[in-house]
């Protein structure tokens, strides 16, 4: 098995690392959608954080890793239960991949047809959204996806169950997943409804400075000449960021966002015309998520200002007399309204 690069050796591209966090911390959230360069970490990054988080307590025999402590099971935990006594396994958080070629069957799973025709028995073979369930479901370039699979997702994303009527098999399994996506704008627009679905959007690009570029080949070099060297060399901030990720879901349950912040939610909200109410609904739990990574005990309008740009930036109407980049018109409304 290969080792990821780690996550903490990543050279700079902060706000992505911070989008990532806090969709680790609070799924709900959504997902993040990462726009930007080829070769800039995204797919490193999402791969490196799931390699650090601790392994994830599943049903033994569940195709779907189900939680044990989930007040709702699927079929195989239900079977499960109905033997006897259940057990779990400590596995490692999924991090699948969706091609953008992948045909309807391996995405939401289909007939097992080499035991239809051998047993002449119907048996589910799960695909890629069961595989993905409590984990990072990763699109590279989702915004070349076909049609059909978006469609797809955003039945799926939306009610966190993959339903299956097709091949004479009728059935529903949980397919809740943080999903990621990446693609380079220049290449095509990413449909409006699959945008709306992710929770937080962040823009990455080809740093600049020759000493960061110097940076990134001297830690790939290392990386690649001594996988296991170079992951020890940053075991120790990587456990670091394990511990914040960790402390930060036990508190951000208990963190409320008092009036005044979602008063000002809806305040940029509305100033920057944002469609919806997805906007609000994802500052508010970007600000709290936010605020439990910063072991903070409340909610501030400085975690509302942290995650405003990644939250919104994707939600804006384009005006056709204001060609400021979306980032750019979020901050000037940030500074004309709270300042």
């Amino acid at each position: 098995m290969s080792i990821p690069y780690p996550f903490s050796a990543l050279v700079g591209q902060d706000e992505m690392k911070r989008a990532i966090l806090i969709a680790a911390v609070e799924p709900a959230i959504g997902g993040l959608l990462v726009l930007g360069d080829r070769g800039t970490g995204k797919s490193t990054a999402v791969r490196g954080l799931a390699a650090l988080l601790p392994k994830m307590r599943a049903v033994q025999g569940c195709r779907y890793h189900c939680d044990p402590e989930s007040a709702s099971v699927c079929e195989d935990c239900e079977r499960l239960k109905a033997g006897g006594r259940i057990k779990t396994d400590q596995l490692p958080v999924p991090v699948v991949d969706l091609p953008l070629g992948a045909s309807e069957d391996r995405v939401l799973g289909a007939l097992d047809l080499e035991r239809a025709l051998s047993q002449g028995i119907k048996v589910f073979e799960p695909g890629l959204l069961a595989r993905a369930h409590r984990g990072f479901l990763y699109i590279d370039e989702v915004n070349l996806l076909e049609d059909h699979l978006v469609d797809l997702l955003i039945d799926v994303a939306a009610s966190g169950e993959n339903v299956i009527e097709r091949d004479g098999l009728s059935l529903r399994h949980p397919a809740r997943f943080v999903l990621i996506g990446s693609g380079n704008p220049e290449e095509g627009e990413l449909r409006p409804q699959l945008q709306d679905r992710f929770g937080l959007s962040v823009e990455v690009s080809t740093p600049r400075e020759i000493a960061a570029r110097v940076e990134v080949v001297r830690r790939r070099d290392a990386y690649e000449r001594d996988p296991a060297g170079f992951a020890s060399q940053w075991s120790r901030a990587d456990a670091q960021v394990r511990r914040q990720i960790l402390q930060a879901r036990d508190r951000v349950g208990c963190l409320d966002v008092g009036e005044p912040v979602l008063q000002r939610a809806a305040e940029l909200c509305v100033a920057v015309g944002s469609d919806g109410l997805r906007g609000e609904l994802t500052l508010m739990r970007a600000a709290r998520a936010m605020a439990a990574l910063e072991a903070s005990t409340e909610v501030t309008l400085d975690h509302l200002r942290a995650v405003a740009v990644m939250a919104l930036r994707h939600r804006l109407r384009r005006n056709p007399l204001d060609d400021t980049a979306s980032g750019e018109r979020i901050e000037r409304a940030v500074a004309e309204l709270w300042n």
